[in-house]
């Protein structure tokens, strides 16, 4: 009898030898990932009152086929700080599509998450250049900016536990090229306690914590590891060096790795893709599991449909 999705991502997790390769998919082919998301929706009755508003007030604008960047940030001005409302995590309407979700993926592995989280929130109604000048030079307006964002999510948090979810989901991304945003020092003092305690939450329910970071977080890995996350979800491995994430942190915490979306995703021939594919689950997956595999289609960087489907056929295959 052929395994259930969800306890191969389980085992995948949980470095206990699955018996196959875990694969999710991001944002198509639902049917033949093992790893399906949800999240919280708008509130009952939201309407903005511009095309693109968020319920936090700032406005998705989008010259291309991505996602965009926020625009209009609410507390540009930050005068406005006392007088601000963020939305409320427990509107009418929110969670309504939990159970019929949940009720037909009993199968797959799944996960819950309140979007883009924690720091790049924050950035969204602050302004991100505005946001590090606080860190660097007023931490209180920073820490007060950042208590909007994470006590909002702490609140769904808390609801989401209640629900048979397997894990919850972050995506805040921290790195450039090159290193940190901010220096490791500022991180450590300003967000690690902040996800620590958001992370505490998860495990106390008994769920998995599952953190997306795009860029080279290198110098914060092993922290976020410290606190509890269980699934480091990377999409550029190539910034770290695959068997450097292995011999650093293999065997401690579970890998969610792309071909690299930069580089061997884009470009890349059949021949050099599956190599790839093979090097990843061999390096990370060497330690009775502690490897899932992720595929999107990213025709926005220049990805073609033969290349996406290139990319299925050799994590599958693996």
């Amino acid at each position: 009898m052929e395994m259930l999705a969800k306890e191969v991502v389980l085992r995948a997790i949980e470095r206990r030898d699955p018996p196959r390769l875990a694969i999710r998919y991001c944002n198509r082919d639902f049917e033949c990932s093992d790893v399906l998301g949800t999240g919280p929706g708008r509130a009952a009755g939201f309407a903005p009152d511009v095309p693109g508003r968020d319920e936090w007030g700032y406005i998705w604008k989008s010259l291309d086929r991505t996602m965009g960047q926020p625009h209009d940030w609410p507390l540009a001005d930050i005068s406005r700080l006392p007088g601000f409302t963020p939305p409320d995590p427990n509107a009418p309407g929110r969670l309504d599509h939990f159970p019929e979700f949940l009720s037909t993926n009993k199968d797959r592995f799944l996960n819950v998450g309140t979007g883009i989280t924690g720091f790049n929130q924050a950035t969204f109604i602050r302004g991100f250049e505005d946001l590090l000048m606080d860190l660097s030079c007023d931490r209180e307006i920073a820490g007060r900016v950042l208590d909007l964002v994470f006590n909002y999510e702490n609140a769904l948090i808390d609801q989401f536990c209640q629900y048979p979810f397997d894990a919850v989901a972050f995506a805040d991304d921290w790195g450039a090229q090159n290193g940190l945003l901010i220096s490791p020092q500022i991180w450590r003092e300003v967000f690690r306690p902040r996800y620590a305690e958001q992370f505490a939450r998860v495990h106390e329910a008994g769920k998995k914590v599952w953190l997306h970071s795009c860029g080279n977080i290198s110098e914060v890995i092993g922290d976020f590891i410290d606190i509890g996350v269980d699934v480091l979800e990377l999409l550029q491995p190539d910034i770290f060096g695959i068997e450097w994430l292995a011999r650093e942190f293999g065997g401690n915490v579970c890998f969610c790795c792309s071909v690299d979306h930069q580089r061997r995703a884009i470009t890349g021939t059949r021949a050099e893709i599956f190599a790839y594919v093979e090097k990843l689950a061999h390096c990370l997956g060497a330690f009775h599991g502690g490897f899932i595999g992720y595929i999107e289609d990213y025709r926005s960087l220049g990805m073609t449909e033969e290349t996406y489907q290139i990319i299925r056929e050799a994590f599958h295959r693996y």
